[in-house]
């Protein structure tokens, strides 16, 4: 089972085990949309369900339920009385259940979740019913649920405080692949690109497996971004206003959010995005917790303060690159990347995606500093010009404190070549330790860590360097 699947292989264990248990199991699967949650179950249980439905977006109930019907008589082969409601459906369902071999597991899909639970139509308690009343009293029933809208699942299953509450016997999340799984996606697909063209890729796709999918691996990696991005039929072109609105009820306030964070490279705290959007308490919490919780935005915390004033920051990829290359596009240039290779523009953009990789690569940078076993804490830093004490602000995207006291200021920088260190640049590292220090008021053991592509050169001012990551150390588990 599964073995067309990349990365995947703690979920298929999981599943396996869901397989053996001597009891039923409610299995909720999570992920951001097109991470690949249907393709993991469809190719774990190859698909062989004794039923499956998948739920239908923006649709009403009458129409959910007469699709409902209609996949309950393939399955069972026997005509479906109308249903006037989930009750109904559900019955319906447990009768066809019941009629099956009882020797061995019973797998129900349902797909796509969240869409079922149009308004007012009591979904959700007509789920409990069956769960509760039924399922959970047999032994031999696997119901696998997945749903983009995480936010949903998380409010609705997981933290039901109803007849689901403690019933979700196995959570699972996709994450979108690391780099080395991107890695071995290509090599399956027989791809003759080296790392740095896959690092780019990465700084687009962000891993996520359907836009990979998208990729012609034979053809320039330029090639493929013009293709699906600046012609007028390109898969990625139309991709943003589907990806929203397919996860988020009122889509328009969570994307106001991401466009804002998109303007603020360095990133907001709470306060700062509810001023920005003009919106505050459970409503602002309730937004930023869904955003997170997709992996559109992420959460650092600052050094020094554990709990507040955290840093969100927009680690979508793919909306990254929207909003700087497509939402605006109006120069009708199918070949605008090809076109613009060396430009300010691609350059800027390539240096604030290698950061984000870095941070979300954050365990393999560890692995390469060869201190993965320590006890860490992974956090950024910032402060803002002090006018009285005539001290200039600074902003360190990435710090790692070590259980030994040492911490590493890391610098992360993406090049075409080896990274040369100037004197300016030397003068400034140097300052900004000073400066930390000060404010601060730390005593424990600075260094400088660079993360970059293909190293550091050797010249007289590689003396600020204590430790190097390359791109290969990303690339490694």
């Amino acid at each position: 089972m599964g073995n067309n699947l990349i990365a995947r292989q703690r979920e298929c264990d999981e599943l396996s085990k869901c397989l053996d248990s001597d009891k039923s199991e409610f299995i909720i699967i999570c992920g951001r949309r097109r991470i690949g949650k249907t393709y993991l179950v469809d190719n774990f249980f190859g698909g062989k369900y004794d039923f499956k439905y998948v739920g239908g977006h923006n649709m009403k109930t009458r129409e959910q339920l007469r699709n409902f019907a209609k996949a309950l008589k393939k399955y069972s082969g026997k005509k479906q009385s109308e249903m006037k409601d989930w009750f109904d459906a559900f019955d319906a369902l447990e009768e066809y259940l019941e009629t099956l071999p009882s020797d061995r597991k019973r797998v129900i899909f349902i797909d796509e979740m969240p869409w079922i639970d149009s308004k007012r139509s009591n979904f959700v308690c007509a789920l409990e019913n069956f769960w509760n009343g039924w399922a959970a009293g047999q032994y031999n029933i696997i119901l696998v649920a997945t749903g983009s809208a995480t936010s949903w699942m998380t409010d609705k299953l997981i933290k039901n405080r109803g007849g689901l509450y403690n019933r979700i016997t196995r959570r699972l999340y996709l994450a979108p692949f690391t780099l080395k799984e991107t890695e071995e996606y290509f090599k399956r697909r027989h791809t003759t690109w080296d790392r740095y063209e896959m690092l780019q890729c990465y700084m687009l796709t962000g891993g996520v497996p359907f836009y990979l999918d998208q990729i012609d691996a034979k053809e320039s990696l330029a090639k493929n971004i013009d293709r699906l991005c600046f012609d007028d039929d390109g898969a990625l072109r139309k991709e943003f206003d589907e990806l929203y609105n397919a996860v988020f009820p009122c889509a328009d306030t969570y994307i106001e959010v991401v466009r804002l964070l998109a303007k603020h490279k360095n990133g907001l705290t709470r306060k700062e995005i509810g001023e920005g959007i003009k919106m505050s308490g459970t409503n602002l919490t309730r937004i930023i917790g869904n955003l997170e919780r997709c992996n559109f935005i992420g959460k650092r915390a600052q050094f020094g303060n554990k709990k507040n004033n955290a840093i969100y920051r927009l680690i979508d990829f793919y909306t990254l690159f929207y909003f700087k290359f497509i939402e605006n596009d109006l120069s009708m240039d199918k070949m605008w990347w090809t076109h613009h290779l060396n430009s300010s523009d691609i350059m800027a953009w390539q240096g604030l995606s290698f950061e984000i990789i870095c941070m979300e690569h954050h365990q393999q940078i560890k692995n390469a500093l060869g201190i993965s076993g320590m006890a860490t804490s992974v956090s950024t830093w910032r402060c803002y010009p002090d006018t009285k004490e005539n001290l200039p602000g600074a902003q360190i995207d990435m710090i790692i404190e070590r259980a030994d006291r040492m911490i590493h200021l890391c610098e992360m920088k993406f090049s075409q070549k080896v990274f040369n260190i100037s004197s300016d640049y030397e003068r400034k590292l140097r300052g900004r330790m000073g400066l930390f220090d000060l404010r601060t008021k730390n005593t424990k053991p600075l260094v400088n860590t660079f993360v970059t592509t293909f190293g550091v050169g050797e010249g007289k001012h590689h003396s600020i360097v204590h430790s190097e990551v390359t791109m290969d150390d990303l690339f490694n588990s």
